[in-house]
């Protein structure tokens, strides 16, 4: 049976004492998100997700959606389940309150985000997407076309898509051949094939607004030539509400491994009515503002998932009985001990609870600086959070979802042969988290724009956003008695990164393949190596508040201390063996012809 209880504590140790909120509440705009006012929204949102999305994520599974009569039909419960999460201002978080929304901190809603993934992930991808639609419209489109769709978006009443990738493009977007006619006034004539298109039907809302890329007659070939468009599914009348059916049906539903009550349909646009979103030949610009906020989502989905498997894991192990304690038995008085004593079963529960508490951490980072990058009034300051977000985004995306998969994996592997069938619901969390590791842009994708884009861009000035802070706060940490233990064997793996880095930055400069050969492993070193310095900032806090008299929640600060040892002294290490594969090049791997494959 799934089981889930927010991580409250650990949410408020990460907005309040790891990234000081209150600072945070200084920001224009976010004067009233007191950490009272935070820790009340965290707490409705852990009651709505356990009340209304958890109980409906198995059946969801096992039911599915339907396509009927050309309409999608989601599984029971999730109309109404929508209902009360637009309702409850849900859809309304992160908005903008010139149109309706709430104007919450990403730092919050990003915790919200997890929340949800963990009970529900199907259920998230339709608010998800609609959020995806309203970052591009507020960014690209007309005045009159945020007035008109933007508040329906945010209130949930109308929803939103992406519909990028054709049967054959993949992510070479370049090749697609969707086109766009102009019909003599604002609009256009859409036609072509979409797929892959998540929550491009159902019934949770009374209209659907697509956003679609397709070229337009004079486009220049490849992705210079692409333009975005949004095209509604009813096209709205002049009061606002949804009139007649556009040219857009949904011509089938993908039968997936995962996230099954989430409806990923093929589109057919047929001379469908669209209005251009930012400039001509532009729409891969105003796409990816969409996308990359996508991605930081994509990666919460790998947190979200892992959390729930961790804590189903933790549940078994504390009930199954087998075996007895290889010290001795723990527990006389039963036929055998439960499992939670074994070592292993304590390498992999440890292992989860550091991917996800650290994970937690980065992400509550990296959501801060997109707060600054739109709220701080100094320019600088912007700019410097916009490098930082900039360069985490494929980090973030990658590495999220790398260990929220094996996270699953580990929590099924805990269950042993009952987490194999899906009585316990564990298998799901595997299957769900699956395709994170692939939509919006594969992990490997993430890897080369890290090390393609990231890296060289500005000459290195996105690497200083995040070696700068990295870097002097090991040096200050190493001063520390307490510290020490941690920060010298994160000082050697930073040492690693920087190893790494040149490695890539010299090699690639010769030989492309070079760069790509070492783009994978690479991202995973960055990536540990920045959980690493979050467990050293989170062991810096405990020990603080260790260190005060009347220090309350102890057992929650020492717990801390115990699982960033866990994580410098277990995990950390890998960087070692991956930076010398990054070293040994690309020959091994590119050296056999295509014709031994």
């Amino acid at each position: 049976m799934q089981t889930y209880s927010a991580p409250l504590r650990d949410m408020r140790f990460v907005m309040h004492e790891l990234h000081d909120s209150a600072e945070h509440a200084n920001l224009p705009g976010f004067e009233e998100f007191t950490p009272d006012l935070v820790d009340a929204i965290l707490e409705e949102a852990s009651k709505f997700v356990t009340e209304r999305l958890m109980p409906l994520n198995a059946s969801g599974d096992e039911e599915g959606c339907v396509l009927e009569n050309g309409v999608v039909r989601t599984p029971k419960g999730f109309r109404e389940a929508y209902a009360a999460f637009r309702e409850g201002g849900w859809t309304a978080m992160g908005a903008d309150p010139a149109f309706g929304g709430q104007g919450l901190p990403e730092s919050v809603n990003k915790l919200v985000e997890e929340m949800i993934c963990s009970t529900n992930l199907s259920f998230g991808l339709y608010p998800g997407l609609s959020h995806g639609a309203y970052k591009a419209i507020i960014g690209h489109a007309s005045e009159e076309l945020k007035e008109r769709y933007l508040p329906k978006l945010v209130d949930g009443t109308w929803s939103g898509t992406m519909c990028l990738t054709e049967p054959h493009c993949g992510t070479d977007l370049g090749l697609l051949r969707t086109r766009a006619v102009p019909q003599g006034d604002d609009s256009y004539a859409i036609t072509g094939s979409k797929i892959f298109i998540s929550a491009g039907d159902h019934d949770l809302t009374e209209n659907i607004i697509h956003l679609v890329l397709a070229r337009l007659p004079d486009a220049p070939a490849g992705v210079k030539g692409i333009s975005l468009f949004l095209v509604p599914k009813f096209l709205p009348t002049e009061d606002g509400r949804p009139g007649k059916r556009n040219g857009v049906v949904c011509s089938a539903l993908e039968h997936k491994m995962g996230i099954k009550a989430s409806a990923t349909c093929q589109l057919s646009f047929d001379d469908a009515i669209g209005w251009l979103v930012g400039e001509p030949h532009k729409g891969m610009r105003a796409m990816f503002t969409m996308m990359n906020s996508e991605r930081l989502s994509v990666g919460i989905q790998g947190l979200g998932a892992g959390e729930a498997a961790y804590q189903a894991a933790v549940a078994y192990a504390r009930d199954r009985v087998q075996g007895r304690a290889l010290s001795g038995a723990k527990h006389p008085e039963k036929a055998a001990d439960p499992i939670i004593v074994h070592p292993d079963v304590r390498r992999m529960l440890m292992t989860m609870r550091a991917y996800n508490e650290g994970a937690r951490a980065l992400g509550g980072w990296v959501a801060r600086s997109l707060d600054v990058m739109h709220h701080h009034p100094d320019a600088a300051v912007r700019q410097q959070a916009e490098d930082f977000a900039a360069l985490m985004t494929p980090v973030v995306k990658a590495l999220f979802t790398d260990l929220g998969f094996e996270a699953t994996n580990i929590g099924m592997q805990v269950y042993g042969g009952h987490g194999f069938i899906r009585d316990h619901g564990v298998e799901q969390y595997v299957r769900d988290s699956r395709i994170s590791m692939i939509y919006e842009g594969t992990n490997g994708i993430q890897a080369l724009d890290l090390v393609g884009r990231k890296l060289p861009a500005h000459t290195g000035r996105y690497l200083r956003s995040f070696f700068h802070p990295v870097l002097a706060f090991i040096d200050e940490a190493l001063e520390s008695d307490e510290l020490a233990s941690l920060a010298q064997p994160l000082s050697k793996a930073f040492g690693a990164l920087q190893l790494a880095t040149a490695h890539i930055a010299q090699q690639g400069l010769k030989d492309p393949e070079e760069a790509g050969a070492a783009a994978t492993d690479y991202l995973r070193l960055f990536g540990l190596v920045a959980l690493g310095y979050m467990w050293l900032r989170m062991a810096t806090v405990s020990t603080e508040a260790l260190a005060g008299e009347d220090t309350a929640d102890r057992d929650f600060y020492e717990a801390k201390l115990v699982t960033a040892r866990f994580y410098i002294e277990r995990i950390l290490p890998q960087v070692a063996g991956l930076l010398a594969a990054i070293r040994s090049g690309k020959a091994a791997m590119m050296d056999l012809p295509e014709s031994a494959f």
